[in-house]
């Protein structure tokens, strides 16, 4: 049975069983009956995106991106770059969301926005691109939670280098860790993403006075401002900082995830858009909380850089407290906050899955769109993303270096997935988005093309190896050729299967979608263009009566 939000007094849970009933019932006019519990709020969701993009732990992993291309320079301005960046392509989404709050997201909105002609192929091309997207994105965040488990070790034993069985069933360790916190603990979600948001704020606070006031030694604050330098990248200087800004860039794209969980939230046109554009401004705020602590306490780069373990922030933890143990203390605040990304990635990926599968678009759809009868969650769904994720890994045994592209994998098909319905929107004049509850007005069409511009250069910018100084087969950025596996087998299934039946989300066969599909401010876009068409002529009728 679908379970309702709980309140402590019986007008609340009249409350909350009314703005139930009316988003259930605008999602009854995008096509889809209800199935999952409205028991998240928004602090919830924002929390949950807060905790996929994981800011400290993201940034903890992935210096090796941007410290050879460019050093303080790219760490921080290029945050605070991707940071505004962002904000456009959350805003950008917020808007299209508070019209289309569904679980399918991106891809759905990529269809309804589209013309009818266009409508599939655009579901299907954004629709592949969010799943790769989510599978890879919480592959990435397990993987490198799983090194940093075993990095831990090091602390202590600086020869330690993990093979590769170690690392694949570390990492296999912490992915069943996380289902089994989705399949038993999904009622105790909006607390853990809620929790979440105070360990993470904590957890920054607790590094910035410690790193500081406990540092044998401290960098001037022309280095930590100012310092440039490339010159162990290979790449030309001006370019380099560019291509640090996968570090940012990967960090900051869990975000657009959230929009999986409307279905589950009440009131999703006003609360999940709010959720997503609130994270990013969290995610920028503690990306800069943590980066320049970092940065005045940053021992030499080249030593950092050469860590077997490819891990190095436990390492730079343990020269500033002095002692393995206050190191692992530091490096286990990481942690805490990689487990809640950890969770939460799978949870998007599993609504992601589910809602695609829905409409058709996975192979055995009719499993995975199931929704377990007393666990209230799309159960198979969940154990598919676990199942492809843990497949995956695989890869790592053949090549560390193919594997490692995932992380560029997930950035350009998150980033992808992301632009593709602003830039049909875009081009269809924004017509749509009229009656947004969350509208971004006159600066729609200037923040739409900008997060546009950038989507399209980010594909090809990330194609490139972080460095080229000593490229070889094991240092060279697969993310192109991985890239090009996923769409090759995408293709594959729409030629095979989705050009004869895949029609694109279910509501475009039906009547409904000739009236208008979405809501704003709680109505159907019917009802609202209706309302505003009865404004205009009663503002024309009292016109022509003054004249």
């Amino acid at each position: 049975m679908r379970r309702t939000s709980t309140a402590s007094a019986g007008g609340r849970r009249h409350s909350g069983t009314v703005v139930n009933a009316a988003a259930d019932d605008a999602l009854a006019k995008m096509g889809y009956k209800s199935e999952l519990p409205r028991s998240l709020s928004m602090l919830s969701v924002l929390g949950l995106s807060f905790a996929i993009m994981a800011v400290p732990y993201g940034l903890s992993t992935t210096f090796y991106l941007s410290l050879p291309n460019g050093e303080s320079v790219t760490v921080l301005w290029g945050w605070v770059l991707l940071s505004l960046l962002s904000m456009a392509i959350a805003a950008s989404l917020a808007e299209i969301c508070s019209v289309y709050p569904t679980a399918g997201g991106v891809y759905y909105w990529a269809a309804l926005l589209s013309t009818p002609r266009w409508a599939p192929i655009a579901s299907w091309i954004t629709g592949w691109l969010t799943l790769v997207g989510n599978w890879t994105v919480t592959l990435s965040i397990n993987f490198g939670g799983a090194q940093l488990i075993l990095s831990a070790i090091t602390l202590w034993d600086e020869d330690f280098v993990p093979n590769a069985w170690q690392t694949i069933l570390m990492f296999w360790a912490v992915m069943l860790l996380c289902y089994l916190v989705n399949v038993f603990g999904s009622k105790y979600l909006d607390f853990i993403n809620t929790l979440c948001i105070y360990w993470t704020g904590a957890s920054v606070i607790i590094l910035l006075i410690t790193l500081l006031a406990m540092a044998p030694s401290r960098r001037s604050g022309e280095f930590v401002f100012a310092h440039y330098d490339a010159s162990t990248s290979g790449w030309p200087s001006g370019w380099s900082f560019f291509v640090g800004l996968l570090q940012p860039a990967y960090v900051l794209t869990g975000y657009g995830m959230v929009a999986a969980m409307c279905e589950e939230v009440q009131s999703p046109e006003r609360e999940v858009p709010k959720a997503i554009v609130l994270s990013v401004a969290a995610a920028a705020v503690t990306g800069l909380l943590y980066i320049i602590p970092i940065l005045f306490v940053l021992p030499d780069v080249q030593t950092i850089l050469g860590v077997a373990n490819g891990q190095p922030i436990g390492l730079i933890f343990k020269i500033v407290t002095g002692s393995a143990s206050g190191g692992f203390g530091l490096l286990f605040l990481i942690l805490g906050i990689w487990l809640f990304a950890g969770i939460g990635a799978l949870t998007a990926s599993s609504r992601c899955t589910y809602a695609f599968a829905r409409d058709g678009a996975i192979p055995g759809s009719g499993l995975w769109k199931k929704i377990h009868p007393t666990l209230d969650i799309p159960f198979w769904g969940l154990t598919l993303s676990f199942i492809v994720d843990c497949l995956l890994a695989l890869i790592y045994f053949g090549s560390s270096a193919a594997f490692n592209s995932f992380t560029g994998v997930a950035t350009i098909c998150l980033s992808t997935s992301y632009g593709l319905p602003i830039l049909v929107s875009v081009l269809r004049g924004r017509k749509q988005l009229q009656y947004a509850y969350f509208s971004l007005g006159k600066f729609g069409f200037v923040i739409n093309i900008t997060t546009i511009v950038w989507i399209a250069f980010a594909i090809v910018l990330f194609c490139f190896p972080s460095t080229i100084g000593t490229l070889n087969a094991s240092t060279m950025n697969y993310a192109s050729v991985v890239f090009s596996g996923f769409a090759a087998i995408s293709m594959l299934w729409y030629f095979v299967w989705g050009r004869k039946h895949f029609k694109g989300p279910a509501v475009l066969q039906t009547p409904l979608s000739e009236r208008g599909v979405g809501v704003v401010r709680g109505q159907d876009l019917e009802t609202a263009s209706h309302e505003q068409d009865v404004k205009v002529k009663e503002e024309t009728d009292i016109s022509k009566a003054e004249a």
